[in-house]
């Protein structure tokens, strides 16, 4: 292993060669397009230049799209409308405007689609895929990368092929399916190192390490991050680079060599900030906090800590911030201010509860538990070790469940992969024998030959037969796949009318207890907001659209409800169902038209009736229904 001096040299004279390097093929490239009449090579050459900037000059990178755009739009050439909207929506991915990212992606597969070319569709697709995995969507994201993969196999695009690996790995480690997460990942790492392709391979390691670093195979994933960051240095690609080098100064932290992950640190903080990195930024000054804290500089990590935080809250997400505001508590603790540690741990704990993040939580309720006994708060600990202590078990469960969760699935896949080689070897035997009986019938006589031209026409016949209904079957499947995806889309519609509708009904009556304080205005308005909440409230049409919907995409849920139950009612059968759509208890709250009490209330009395236990989530179980 290369140390962190020596390392940073290098990477130092390869940094430098690669801007000379980069740069002299900026010029080269505007130099062709300056000296050239030809629109399509001007387009052509202005998103190569994008190659070259989006990393390192993002706004001069979007200058060139936006030129390249122009040229192909005037040209009305749809191949490069779709490219340059696709690298716009590169742009945007980079800067971590995710809806802009995904709106020029709709845009550039609906301007492909109609030009019939499969292949490239299914590299948009893709993208989207990466989107929806970035979100939390993680079986839409999956579901892209299973319909996208035997296109790109049958094209033979090991690049697009190996990404689709790679992003379904990724899916799988958001799960906790470590070992289907590695199993993907090399798949698209073999793939990758193959044809030579220095990004894709960089960026396969780098989700292989983060595997290792969250089974706690420390050294091991520092390994394998630094071989991503040597790549990324020769790449020239400093945004990822830094990014990556906190990664390797984080498993020094954990291995314990405190100077060599300070020296990376810096580094890291250098390059982020020249950048306007503001994301690894915050992170490099995080992970700073944290190797203060090991060094046992307490003010100083919590100054990092805090400092990291205020940066966050431009940019990153709240769960960053629970976990932040513990490690404040954890300093203060160590410093013996007990006051001080039971604010910050309490105001983890306030969001944890609200973003449902268990990891955190539990850690902050141990500590809390900590902290109270030394103010000798007996009773005040006892009962956070014990919060602490049962979500320790929950996540225990979780864990133990998607192991199961997880050798099913590998049970269930290599189930399909043995029947389909199987299926492959029977229509190779069947070729094979089919061929040597022509082999044979050509040696038989003339007398013969009627006879053999009549069994290929019989099997020529039927084999068109095989593929006519082979043809038919998959259409029908196809409609019927569009026609679940549309009940889908209107079952998710009329689930976000149903939140807005009763929403606004709330803020409606919040208005009319306004309007009490002010009796001119209440004479003049209260006739008229009453009919229109009596007008909203009419019937119940809002939910039988929706109850319909919803039974043509989840076949069969009520009976299965009531064969549990007898009892179920029309308001328990509800209730499930907006469980099933993985409604937060607020969402449910504000189409009920209820207090969030009441809908958690209804929950353990639907639990009760249902004979799940107290340890399983009804989400789950619902699900599995």
């Amino acid at each position: 292993m290369k140390s962190s001096f020596f390392f940073s040299i290098t990477f130092l004279l390869l940094s430098t060669l690669g801007f000379s390097q980069n740069q002299q093929k900026i010029d080269s490239v505007l130099a062709i397009i300056n000296s050239s009449n030809n629109d399509s090579i001007k387009a052509s050459n202005y998103l190569k230049l994008v190659k070259f900037t989006i990393h390192n000059n993002p706004k001069k990178a979007f200058s060139y799209v936006d030129s390249a755009l122009s040229i192909y739009q005037k040209m009305a050439n749809g191949k490069g409308i779709a490219k340059s909207l696709t690298q716009k929506a590169n742009y945007y991915y980079t800067q971590s405007n995710y809806d802009s990212a995904r709106y020029y992606l709709n845009k550039s597969v609906n301007t492909i689609l109609p030009l019939g070319d499969t292949l490239h569709a299914a590299s948009i697709r893709s993208n989207i895929g990466i989107l929806d995995i970035q979100s939390g969507n993680l079986e839409s994201g999956i579901e892209i990368m299973n319909t996208n993969i035997p296109i790109f196999k049958k094209y033979k695009d090991s690049m697009n092929l190996g990404k689709a690996y790679l992003l379904k790995g990724k899916a799988a480690r958001l799960k906790g399916f470590y070992e289907i997460a590695l199993k993907e990942c090399y798949k698209a790492l073999n793939l990758h190192e193959e044809i030579k392709n220095d990004y894709r391979t960089a960026e396969d390691l780098f989700i292989i390490g983060l595997v290792h670093q969250e089974l706690e195979q420390y050294k091991k994933a520092k390994d394998i991050y630094e071989r991503c960051s040597e790549i990324y240095a020769k790449i020239d690609n400093q945004h990822t680079w830094a990014q990556v080098l906190n990664f390797i100064g984080y498993m020094n932290i954990m291995l314990n060599e405190l100077p060599t992950a300070e020296e990376n640190f810096k580094e890291a903080l250098t390059t982020s900030k020249k950048l306007g990195y503001k994301a690894n930024v915050a992170r490099t000054t995080i992970f700073m906090g944290r190797l203060e804290y090991e060094k046992k500089n307490y003010d100083a990590a919590i100054d990092k800590f805090n400092e990291g935080i205020e940066i966050w809250k431009t940019v990153g997400s709240a769960y960053h911030e629970a976990g932040i505001l513990r490690r404040i508590g954890d300093a203060y603790l160590a410093k013996k201010e007990y006051n001080n540690s039971l604010n910050y741990l309490n105001k983890s704990i306030q969001l944890c509860d609200s973003l449902n993040y268990p990891v955190v939580l539990r850690d902050a309720y141990f500590d809390k538990s900590t902290v109270l006994e030394k103010l000798n708060n007996h009773s005040g600990s006892l009962n956070s070790f014990k919060k602490g202590k049962a979500i320790s078990d929950s996540i225990f469960n979780i864990d133990q469940r998607k192991k199961i969760e997880e050798l099913n699935i590998i049970y269930e896949t290599e189930k399909k992969e043995a029947a389909l080689a199987l299926q492959k070897e029977e229509i190779k035997t069947l070729n094979t024998q089919t061929e040597n009986d022509r082999l044979t019938k050509t040696l038989y006589g003339g007398g013969t030959i009627a006879g053999v031209a009549l069994s290929g026409l019989l099997f020529f016949g039927f084999r068109q037969r095989m593929k006519k209904n082979r043809i038919e079957r998959e259409r029908q499947e196809e409609i019927y796949k569009q026609e679940i995806a549309f009940k889908q889309k209107e079952l998710a519609s009329q689930t976000l009318h149903l939140v807005q509708k009763n929403t606004f009904l709330q803020e409606l009556k919040e208005n009319l207890e306004k309007l009490k304080n002010s009796p001119e205005k209440f004479k003049v308005e209260f006739r008229r907001i009453v009919m229109l909440l009596k007008k909203e409230n009419a019937g119940d049409k809002d939910w039988e659209v929706f109850k319909s919907y919803f039974s043509e995409v989840h076949d069969n849920f009520d009976n299965k409800l009531k064969a549990i139950n007898k009892d179920i009612s029309e308001k328990d059968l509800r209730l499930a169902s907006f469980i099933k759509m993985n409604l937060t208890t607020k969402e449910i709250a504000a189409i009920l038209n209820v207090l969030p009490q009441s809908v958690l209330t209804s929950k353990y009395r639907l639990k009760k009736k249902l004979n799940i236990s107290k340890e399983e989530d009804v989400y789950n179980f619902l699900m599995k229904i």
